[in-house]
């Protein structure tokens, strides 16, 4: 074990990780060196202490999708009874409502959807910014690849006329695994891993940042993994353009894909290596809408420094029978009970407000 202390030690003090010893610490390293670990890099990078959220609100536009994933519950043919594209007027309904409870982003993401072109998030968007003051951080990048691909256009055209019309940052959904083997099995009619990192530097070099996504926990292995976090971490290397890496679990349920729900614990040990693996990401987020509050709060001793949105609304995830909620104080509370500082952040993990008093 004296390998993997110094692995540990040489890596805490700055120096880079390899995939080798990735999977060396996966399999040997003790959860509570990785969790020293994690959170001395952590610390490091914030010395101040600070646990940060978000109040957003996610809007799905439409329901109607052509990709099919298997993990998916959310989608529905265009013929289905319950399928939709939402109405201008219940998309600012629900802007006002998330203003009215704090939000300062919106989380505008869909299927993709055939019958909705370029067009029609051009007028979404350019409506938004026309009436309410709040970012824009929307649009995967299957839905950007679509698009572009259903316009006939390029990513950097079709990027920089949606930043013409409002849009402000990506969100790094459509991820899932960033490897074709394992793309194949859940998402086969999803772009692949190539074409959605070119997205994102197609993004990043029309100067829009965005966050950087895993799902865990379908039929990958640890290869398949390592290959994500190397891709996304050679990305960073080129662009700088990720503002941060959220890793959440699969949720099996409702869906065509099933299986068995991953546990915490190799939850907890993956996100303490993630954060050393991707030296060169500054915010590495936990997760409590798919782990549950508990991990959520126990995600800041493994490297979190963020804990994402209290999320006013979420569809896709509660769709494959899983319905965590979160209210603010609740949040805070969590947060606390780390021993850490809530703060409340926006989109650009600027802080707006910090919450230092006594338990709220």
């Amino acid at each position: 074990m004296n390998k993997v202390h110094n692995i540990l030690e040489e890596v805490t003090t700055g120096r880079r990780m390899t995939a080798e010893e990735f999977r060396l610490l996966f399999n040997k390293a003790d959860i509570y060196d990785l969790s020293r670990a994690a959170t001395t890099v952590r610390d490091r990078r914030f010395p101040e202490g600070m646990t940060t959220f978000v109040i957003d609100r996610n809007i799905n536009y439409t329901n109607v999708c052509s990709c099919k994933c298997r993990f998916c519950a959310f989608y529905r043919d265009k013929s289905a009874p319950d399928a939709y594209v939402i109405d201008e007027s219940l998309l600012y309904q629900k802007i006002e409502e998330a203003l009215r409870l704090g939000a300062t982003q919106l989380m505008i993401q869909g299927g993709l959807n055939e019958d909705l072109g370029l067009v029609f998030f051009e007028e979404m968007f350019r409506g938004i910014k026309a009436r309410y003051n709040i970012t824009i951080h929307s649009l995967t990048a299957p839905e950007v690849a679509f698009i572009a691909r259903q316009e006939g256009l390029s990513l950097r055209e079709t990027l920089q006329r949606l930043r013409r019309a409002g849009l402000d940052s990506l969100p790094g959904g459509g991820a899932e695994i960033l490897h074709d083997e394992v793309r194949s099995l859940i998402s086969p009619n999803k772009i692949k891993s190539r074409e959605w990192l070119d997205v994102m530097r197609a993004a990043h070099l029309e100067g829009i940042k965005s966050t950087a996504t895993m799902m865990i926990g379908t039929v990958e292995n640890l290869e398949h993994r390592l290959y994500h976090l190397n891709s996304i971490r050679e990305l960073q290397d080129e662009t700088g353009g990720f503002r941060a890496f959220i890793v959440w679990t699969y949720q099996p349920g409702n869906n065509e894909l099933m299986g068995d729900k991953m546990s915490s614990l190799e939850y907890l040990r993956f996100l303490a290596l993630c954060r050393l693996y991707l030296d060169n990401f500054d915010h590495i987020q936990g997760s409590w809408v798919t782990q549950g509050k508990q991990i959520g709060e126990l995600s800041q001793f493994f490297g979190a420094d963020d804990l994402g949105s209290i999320m006013i609304e979420e569809n896709v995830v509660r769709a494959a029978g899983l319905n965590y909620r979160m209210k603010i104080d609740e949040m805070i509370r969590m947060i606390k009970s780390a021993g850490r500082i809530p703060a409340l952040r926006d989109t650009e993990y600027r802080i707006i407000k910090t919450y230092t008093g006594g338990t709220t």
